[in-house]
């Protein structure tokens, strides 16, 4: 399937699904046929399933969240120490802890539709073979709750020597396309900042295969070092980094992203913390842009973003922030 034939598809899809009427203004939008009251969407890894963050960040300010991993069986993560600081931001190796498919079907979905509905919800995919991406989708799909799905296929493939899905343009068409096999809510897939040169490929790729959307980017790895000890602050070793070292990184792989494909949504994350930050994003191409490491850092964050966006268009005369999309004026 062309992406022009995908995208048409992706409208017919969203036809039947809720969550697709009018937006309010300045900060409404669209993306892959699901309404979103603002573009701020917290980022996966930092949002929990949404029930964990009730009391600490009011959810009906926000336009949706990407919950946590979520894999075929229960991961136990990686040792501690998970999260260091450095004077550019954070880094982490969670390893993508989760309680697996069952129990977050059983415990968790339900609670965004019940008491935040119009907050939009993606979960968040992970799978260390093709097919498991599909089978937790095809385990949750049944179940209302969420609006759809982000694949994080910068996973290792651990049947291919444990290169990550998106690095492997066959196995990216694999995990894509079976993936929108199994279910007609949106799929947004989720690319890492690694690929360098290849990620525009990458996303042509996904788009391809059958995605809605894309998220740009992922953390980038990194390795942080205590001087003392002589060993890495992580347990684990190495990990990804995030945070404000992340956002000119984030920022211009969307800005290639969307100059390659300008009609495809786009999530831009990385190290997002004021209402500016995010005027970068969608001036680059972005339709949401994805809040993380500032959440943890201040949960009001996401709040003030909403807030600060809303005062910045009034300061210029912006009656639609969607207007100012991929306006970006490159230098002659």
């Amino acid at each position: 399937m062309t992406i022009a034939a995908d995208t048409a598809a992706a409208n017919a899809r969203a036809d039947a699904r809720p969550g697709t009427g009018p937006v309010p203004r300045p900060l409404g939008v669209h993306a892959a046929g699901l309404a979103f009251r603002n573009p701020i969407v917290l980022a996966s890894g930092t949002a929990g399933y949404g029930h964990e963050l009730a009391e600490v960040i009011d959810l009906d300010a926000i336009g949706g969240l990407a919950s946590k991993a979520v894999s075929v069986s229960p991961r136990p993560g990686a040792p501690a120490l998970r999260v260091g600081e450095f004077a550019g931001g954070m880094i982490n190796a969670v390893g993508l802890a989760n309680p697996g498919m069952e129990a977050v079907k059983r415990e968790h979905l339900g609670y965004m539709s019940a008491t935040h509905p119009g907050t939009r919800v993606l979960v968040n995919v992970i799978g260390f073979s093709i097919d498991e991406f599909a089978q937790v989708i095809a385990h949750l799909d049944d179940l209302p709750g969420h609006d759809g799905y982000e694949l994080n296929v910068s996973c290792p493939n651990t049947k291919a020597g444990g290169i990550e899905f998106g690095a492997d343009p066959a196995a990216l068409r694999s995990v894509v396309s079976s993936a929108r096999a199994v279910t007609n809510r949106p799929l947004f897939v989720k690319l890492s900042p690694a690929l360098g040169t290849a990620l525009v490929p990458a996303a042509e790729q996904a788009m391809d295969a059958g995605a809605d959307g894309l998220t740009l980017v992922n953390t980038m790895p990194g390795l942080v070092i205590d001087v003392e000890r002589r060993r890495p602050r992580l347990g684990f070793g190495s990990g990804g980094v995030s945070g404000s070292a992340l956002l000119p990184v984030g920022v211009l792989a969307t800005w290639r992203v969307s100059r390659a494909l300008p009609s495809v949504p786009l999530c831009g994350l990385g190290g997002v913390s004021t209402a500016e930050d995010a005027v970068q994003y969608i001036l680059a191409g972005a339709t949401l842009v994805g809040v993380g490491t500032a959440a943890l850092r201040d949960p009001r964050a996401p709040e003030r973003i909403v807030r600060d966006l809303t005062r910045w268009c009034e300061r210029h005369g912006v009656s639609d922030l969607m207007s100012l999309r991929g306006t970006l004026t490159w230098p002659n």
